[in-house]
């Protein structure tokens, strides 16, 4: 709404100017919105990957752990030293053939991530699909 602030002439006339108050006010509101949701959208998550500090959960009664240590070796269960061919059926040795059977995978901190990503791989591809990632647990935040 415009105000004509002249009051020589009585008649009303038609005024041609565009109010642009409410403009400005939605253009404020939308810049307000973008300011608030820019941070959001952005992902900037530093990665710790050696330590963790998630609850405990209960393991089971025979869990089987898969160790890669620093010079890239394969270990099962602490004793029995796997070569990466041999995975699959040695693997199949350990569960009795269940697939389903959850894979403790423990790794080196040294050990590249590019190596872990290639043993899980290697993990779907012998058909273990349910892995667990062990690692050292976080001193609680106090």
């Amino acid at each position: 709404m415009s105000v004509r602030l002249d009051h020589g002439n009585e008649d009303l006339a038609e005024v041609h100017e565009i109010n642009v108050t409410p403009f400005i006010d939605v253009i404020l509101v939308l810049l307000i919105i973008f300011m608030i949701a820019a941070p959001l959208a952005t992902v900037d998550v530093a990665v710790d990957l050696p330590s963790s500090n998630a609850q405990r959960q209960q393991r089971p009664d025979k869990p089987i752990y898969l160790t890669l240590k620093s010079d890239l070796s394969l270990t099962l269960n602490n004793d029995l030293t796997v070569v990466r061919t041999t995975l699959a059926p040695t693997l199949d040795q350990a569960t009795g053939g269940d697939r389903e059977q959850r894979l403790f995978v423990r790794a080196d901190k040294v050990v590249p991530y590019g190596e872990l990503m290639t043993l899980m791989n290697d993990l779907r591809a012998a058909g273990y699909l349910k892995i667990a990632l062990v690692g050292m647990e976080a001193e609680p935040a106090r």
